[in-house]
């Protein structure tokens, strides 16, 4: 969900210390650990509320949504790009090097 590495926490370790003290740190962190698990509670009711009201089932449409996935055009290259009968690397004839030019750029 979030992209934080060891750096990121490290740093907001540093500066929660900083502004809550060693004393009162752990209990602010549960409280946040808490005040996040009702926030995502909520947004799963929140979900279901409105597919049911709506009617969508939304198993189906995640699905949908889910196989788009495969058209990326990242993913798309991959697989054109890919062959099964494709040798192993170190079976494979080396590429020669193009001659480069320093002078044409």
């Amino acid at each position: 969900m979030f992209d934080v590495g060891l750096g990121e926490i490290a740093i907001l370790a540093v500066v929660g210390l900083l502004v809550f003290g060693p004393e009162r740190l752990p209990k602010a962190a549960a409280d946040a650990g808490k005040w996040m698990r009702q926030l995502r509670t909520m947004a799963a009711n929140a979900k279901s509320d409105l597919a049911d009201s709506a009617g969508v089932d939304l198993t189906e449409t995640l699905d949908s949504v889910k196989s788009l996935g495969d058209l990326h055009p990242r993913r798309l290259a991959k697989d054109f790009l890919s062959l099964d009968d494709d040798p192993a690397p170190s079976q494979r004839p080396a590429r020669p090097t193009p001659a480069i030019d320093p002078d044409a750029t």
